[in-house]
């Protein structure tokens, strides 16, 4: 059958635009089905609690249920490699934190590259840490630096454990000011330790830290951002004492890579609507997160950036494990 040159361009044109039709229509469809956040910790911290409000805001939103899927190990990166290896359909998403920056260099056999593997969805918040101590003879950064440069290797720094954040925020600090701090890994709670005296610094979440410091027990000398916190005016910035000092935990969603840009975009704008809301400001702070929206693209910049400055440290202190 011989069809007229223009009704054969014309479907030619039509049959090319049917991917992108299809492809805008399945976009604007999702979800139809329940939709997993893979969170890479035990329930009941701070990024299961925030990945458990995400997800009650998305599936009021959506009218679709959105559910959280614990997979702790490996410093987050069992359930990482959950989602990098998940169909690209929007139907698995990751809470992603800071960990997964410092991951990429702290670990040597990773099954993936989080920054190419990753897709970034949308920026959740900052977590603010606190410098803490317990009754100690420095009382404040000026002091306790002073007091380390004078009795090197006698301080004991404790951490979650080796490329945990507290380790690595600390190693920033004796990085950028030359002091030599004993590094102390915890697998299970370090605060006891620490309120005793046995430990005499931490690198903590605000949340976490907060009760200690309103109960007296103990002394918070700085908090990590780079400005003083709102919440906290008192208590000064280690940028005050050691200018360019900042190290904050961050949360934020991810995808497996080639998820379609529209699902990723359809997901930021809800997740950035569904955290304007006032309620949902109040019961972030309640765990210590600092909101902070971004654009896809900016998220990406954000976590590049953060993934070359902790390999930086990583390298620094000599941290590695398998």
């Amino acid at each position: 059958m011989n069809l007229p040159r223009r009704r054969f361009l014309h479907l030619v044109a039509g049959a090319a635009a049917l991917p992108t039709v299809s492809r805008f229509a399945w976009a604007q469809a999702y979800p139809t089905r329940p939709v997993r956040i893979i969170v890479g910790f035990p329930a009941g911290l701070g990024p299961d609690i925030t990945a458990r409000l995400i997800a009650q805001l998305l599936s009021e939103r959506f009218g679709q249920s959105f559910i959280v899927d614990n997979r702790p190990g490996a410093g987050s990166n069992i359930g990482t490699e959950i989602v990098v290896r998940a169909p690209a359909d929007g139907y698995t998403l990751l809470l992603m934190t800071a960990s997964n920056a410092i991951n990429a260099t702290v670990y040597d056999h990773l099954n993936f590259d989080f920054i190419r593997d990753v897709a970034p969805v949308a920026s959740v918040g900052v977590v603010p840490f606190l410098m803490v101590n317990p009754s100690f003879p420095a009382q404040t950064i000026s002091e306790f630096i002073a007091y380390a440069k004078a009795h090197p290797a006698q301080i004991n720094m404790g951490s979650a454990g080796y490329g945990s954040a507290p380790h690595v925020f600390g190693e920033l600090f004796k990085m950028m000011t030359g002091i030599d701090l004993v590094h102390i890994p915890y697998r299970d709670s370090y605060w006891a330790d620490l309120v005793a005296g046995q430990t005499q610094i931490l690198f903590a979440p605000v949340i976490s830290a907060t009760g200690y410091v309103q109960s007296g027990q103990l002394r918070a000398l700085a908090v990590t951002t780079r400005t003083r916190l709102e919440t906290m005016p008192a208590i000064p910035a280690l940028d005050e004492f050691v200018p360019g000092y900042e190290a904050s935990g961050w949360l934020g969603v991810g995808a497996p890579k080639n998820t379609p840009f529209e699902i990723i975009d359809k997901l930021n704008n809800e997740i950035n609507a569904a955290l304007a809301d006032a309620k949902a400001k109040s019961r972030l702070a309640d765990v210590g997160v600092v909101l902070m929206p971004m654009a896809p693209d900016e998220l990406g910049k954000f976590i590049a950036a953060d993934t070359e400055k902790w390999a930086k440290v990583v390298k620094f202190a000599g941290i590695k494990l398998q």
